[in-house]
């Protein structure tokens, strides 16, 4: 069955409040969408990034693929790979690749009448999260709701929280936080941390000892995930978990990252990566070098591809995500006991409620 001209629009929605990590501070979050249909059937992906990725969809991908088999996702995912040789694949262009090979997934798993997670083959039936947010910018009073919702509330055994305020440069302010992390969740839940770079491998390792104190098993991007010397030897240095690849757009950073021995657990997200194609080759890479995957952020976009890979940790069940994806979209997953089912209907099981966001869209 042949691609008809792919849909693509961009929304922006305001967050519920300030937010910031150790690098950067933001006040909206801008999701990007493409649906492809064949016939009177269509699928639905989708990415976050600036509005730059909907033209990069909506001006080279959508005509490349147009008049296409839907079925032949290889053959489309390698015909757009190619096609941004001059344009660069990392960022934009992969974001947007991104969201067509997601779009692509489920419209092919709508026309068979399965569910995506049946069409790649289920490893499992329920899919580990760990709640995502703690944001910089929260005081204790809204870290402590936060953490204490998800742990006590939806029984969700393992949480983040970012620190790295002032790019690094305030430890004692840090540690104040994970202490009162610690004192929300309990002493059994799972802690972790996320740096976003923040820290110079020197800092890093002063925060790491601290963060054993507290029994964060989880470190993220202590150091600039370009920074594979350092997160090596952070990883040889500290007793917890070393971990980065969110901002992998292609095999070969991966690659990289997994020879260097940089990480313990390997991070990768497929509105990023190149779609759940790459996502599933990430993971036969890590999966070759005895590291398990964690999927980065839009859990919804995730879950049926995270059950299809034996070798996955968890999924990040991130605040800004969640939110979007739950106002979008009928379908959304529910977390409560700290797991998700992705087998919620054909595809992904997501449907855009597109009259209840107009509000929201920019393109």
């Amino acid at each position: 069955m042949k691609l008809l001209r792919p849909a693509v629009s961009v929304y922006t929605v305001p967050t519920d409040g300030p937010e910031a990590d150790g690098t950067l501070a933001w006040d909206t979050t801008t999701m990007v969408i493409a649906e492809v249909a064949a016939g009177d059937v269509t699928g639905t992906g989708w990415t976050y990034g600036p509005a730059a990725v909907g033209l990069m969809l909506g001006e080279h991908l959508a005509p490349l693929v147009e008049g296409h088999d839907a079925l032949d996702i290889p053959a489309l995912h390698d015909a757009m790979c190619r096609s941004v040789r001059n344009a660069g694949r990392p960022g934009i262009t992969a974001c947007a690749i991104s969201a067509m090979d997601i779009a692509l997934w489920d419209l092919k798993a709508r026309l068979l009448g399965l569910p995506l997670v049946r069409l790649l083959g289920a490893a499992r039936t329920r899919v580990a999260v760990y709640g995502s947010g703690g944001f910089t910018t929260y005081p204790e009073g809204r870290l402590a709701e936060q953490l204490s919702g998800w742990v006590h509330g939806q029984h969700i055994p393992r949480v983040k929280i970012r620190i790295g305020g002032d790019r690094g440069r305030d430890s004692p302010w840090d540690l104040s936080r994970v202490r009162a992390a610690r004192r929300a969740i309990g002493p059994e839940a799972e802690l972790y941390v996320d740096a976003n770079g923040a820290y110079t491998r020197k800092q890093a390792l002063r925060i790491g000892d601290g963060l054993a104190d507290y029994g964060v098993s989880w470190f993220e991007e202590p150091v600039s995930s370009d920074d594979l010397a350092g997160l090596r030897l952070l990883r040889d240095a500290l007793p917890c978990e070393v971990t980065a690849g969110e901002y992998g757009y292609d095999l070969p950073y991966f690659a990289r990252m997994i020879v260097a021995g940089a990480v313990d657990c390997l991070q990768t997200d497929a509105t990023r990566c190149g779609g759940i194609t790459d996502f599933l080759r990430v993971a036969a890479l890590a999966q070759a070098h005895g590291l398990e995957v964690s999927a980065h952020c839009a859990p919804n976009a995730h879950a049926a591809a995270a059950a299809a890979i034996p070798n996955l940790r968890h999924i990040e069940w991130f605040h800004d995500h969640v939110r979007i994806e739950s106002l979008f979209f009928d379908g959304a997953l529910n977390p409560t006991g700290g797991t998700v089912q992705p087998e919620q209907g054909p595809g992904h099981g997501m449907t855009l409620r597109t009259c209840d966001v107009v509000r929201y869209r920019v393109a």
